[in-house]
């Protein structure tokens, strides 16, 4: 984003996000020149071009040296200072201060030894053979749960070397540690190498994250203790749980032990894509930008994702280009011919870093639509995420709705919404073929297994969110139909009602009602909407023409409303009874009349 005028810098700040993340400015000659975090990255960086005259002379020298400005938008501000750490090491800018003893941040070992011990480190390297955790912005959380893993599970904290032949032959005595019931002393043979094992296995779990198992547990282990009348166990135990639950957020900074990656995030509309490139390298993030490619001839997602690949590799030194995994939200077909391994992850901490990749692309790719009016449905579907608490950001939405009056002429619509705005070559109108009279329940079972069945067939994008006009009635409908289908629990699914915009999910009593001025809500309310617009609109049409056939039955003299009906319900259409022969039309309404509307009909 080059800064060529006051008004150009305005529009900049304007495309800026509300997140945390990480910004980046750049001189004339496009060096990096400053790093920095922050919590919401749009009032950070406008403060730097308030009261300009009353800043100091460093920053108003630095002021004057921006000529461009990147940022990288993440979760937490636990993770902008992670990032920004890595950033400045790796490139130097001349106006970040450099600490002087350059630490690092620490990281929670595991050795790879008979009785592992739980360690802390700021050097990953000097151990050849460990598991590693973090890294940890607050030591001192670090050593909390480090000292309270320890004392639950009873691990040992000496440098013994616990050799099966040392044990055996009585080398060592219980220390004090033992005494005091903070080991199990594994140094003389009171615990086996596989139970031990187990217990740091359940240590895994809690460093990976899995906090749930984690309190469970703990809680056990508590409620027994409580049981037993060790009541200073217990609230040991308590603290502990205490302490679990406090603990920060795992850093989307993966571990050291998934290796190289280079993440890419594509997303795209109909004039443009936008990649955002990840490098993580030994567990941290080195490297962040965005590749923009204005379509010219409608390009797929997989051409214009094999540029970005190799601009991505093209920039790596040549030294780093080994044992990379390619990290994407697509499975392009082209991958058959390069060298790296190609994963789309659904879970874990891979998915975690995608996911902040694709953050990145959706906000580069919308930054311009500053001035369009309907920009606040674009900002709606990072709102709709958090107040959905979905997974994923609803970047494809699809919405179905019913239209029948009186049970004459039932009709369904789907309405496509990609990225906050309609996608309307992707809208599907259908005529509701299994079911006989007004039954809303059952048109809707029909219609959303015909649209998911043929969507498997043809193998063609989930959505990320489905989206049902009608309340529960109408939810558990198409939750049915899902189910048949198989594609439940893949893809979330809501209700929305109209009378009070009560949003429904499925197997909840409860209903969700957001505020009338939130903007995920106005974005449903948008779809709804136009679903209903474009159902009403095919029922009508339908409906019309069914009103013209009729009237040209009932203007002929002799034929009255039953036998038009008749006639009709066999043939669906004039044109189908003008092209039938008298003797088609006979095995109806019988010869006489078949031959006056055959006259009339002419």
């Amino acid at each position: 984003m080059l800064i060529r005028n006051k008004e150009e810098l305005k529009n900049i700040i304007r495309s800026i996000p509300s997140d945390p993340g990480v910004y980046k400015y750049f001189n004339k000659e496009n060096e990096l020149i400053y790093i920095g975090k922050a919590k919401h990255l749009r009032k950070r960086v406008t403060s730097y071009f308030l009261d300009l005259k009353n800043k100091d002379r460093k920053t108003q020298r630095l002021v004057s040296q921006i000529s461009a400005i990147q940022f990288t938008v993440v979760t937490t501000e636990y993770e902008a200072l992670l990032l920004e750490n890595n950033l400045i090491k790796a490139f130097k800018p001349k106006y970040n201060i450099l600490l002087r003893d350059d630490k690092s941040f620490p990281f929670i070992c595991i050795p790879d030894e008979s009785f592992p011990r739980l360690l802390t480190t700021r050097r990953p390297e000097l151990y050849k053979k460990a598991k590693f955790f973090g890294p940890y912005t607050s030591v001192g959380t670090m050593n909390d749960l480090v000292d309270s893993l320890r004392k639950i599970f009873k691990l040992r904290t000496c440098d013994l070397n616990l050799s099966a032949h040392n044990i055996l032959s009585n080398k060592y005595k219980v220390c004090l540690e033992y005494h005091v019931n903070n080991c199990t002393g594994p140094c003389v043979g009171y615990e086996s190498r596989e139970a031990y094992q187990d217990k740091i296995k359940q240590v895994v779990h809690i460093l990976k994250g899995n906090y749930a198992l984690a309190k469970e547990f703990l809680y056990e282990q508590m409620t027994e203790a409580a049981t037993r009348l060790r009541f200073e166990e217990a609230e040991g135990y308590k603290q502990s749980l205490h302490k679990i639950s406090l603990l920060e957020q795992k850093s989307v900074i993966l571990n050291p032990d998934q290796g190289n990656l280079i993440v890419l995030g594509i997303l795209s509309n109909e004039i443009k894509a936008t990649v955002s490139v990840i490098h993580v390298q030994y567990g941290t993030i080195v490297q962040t930008y965005n590749v923009d490619i204005k379509k010219k001839l409608d390009e797929s997602n997989e051409e214009i994702l094999f540029h970005a690949y190799l601009k991505a590799i093209q920039n790596l030194p040549a030294e780093e280009t080994k044992d990379i995994t390619i990290i994407s939200n697509i499975t392009p077909l082209w991958i058959k011919d390069i060298e790296y391994d190609w994963q789309v992850p659904k879970i874990g901490d891979k998915k975690k870093i995608l996911d902040i990749a694709l953050k990145n692309a959706f906000i580069e790719l919308n930054k311009r639509i500053e001035t369009d009016p309907n920009k606040r449905y674009t900002q709606a579907v990072e709102v709709l995420q958090k107040e959905l608490s979905l997974k994923d950001l609803p970047l494809h939405i699809e919405c179905f709705d019913n239209s029948n009056i009186q049970g004459t002429n039932p009709v369904a619509s789907m309405v496509c919404f990609k990225n906050g705005k309609p996608s309307k070559r992707d809208y599907r109108h259908y005529n509701v073929k299994t079911v006989e009279g007004p039954d809303d329940f059952a048109s809707m079972i029909e219609i959303v297994g015909r649209r998911y069945r043929r969507v498997l067939e043809e193998n063609l994008p989930l959505p990320t969110l489905i989206v049902i006009d009608g309340g529960k009635g109408q939810l558990n409908a198409a939750v049915e139909a899902l189910k048949e289908v198989g594609i439940y629990g893949k893809v979330p699914v809501i209700g929305l009602a109209k009378r009070l915009e009560e949003i429904f999910f499925p197997g909840d009593q409860e209903s969700l009602i957001l505020g009338r001025r939130s903007e995920g809500l106005k974005l449903l309310q948008n779809l709804r909407n136009e679903a209903h617009r474009f159902a009403i609109t095919f029922h009508r049409k339908k409906r019309s023409q069914n009103t013209l056939n009729q009237t040209a039955l009932h203007g002929i003299e002799g034929i009255g409303p039953n036998t038009a009906q008749k006639l009709l319900i066999a043939f669906k259409t004039i044109d189908k009874i003008k092209a039938a022969t008298v003797e088609e039309i006979a095995k109806i309404v019988g010869k006489s009349k078949a031959q006056i509307v055959k006259e009339k009909l002419v």
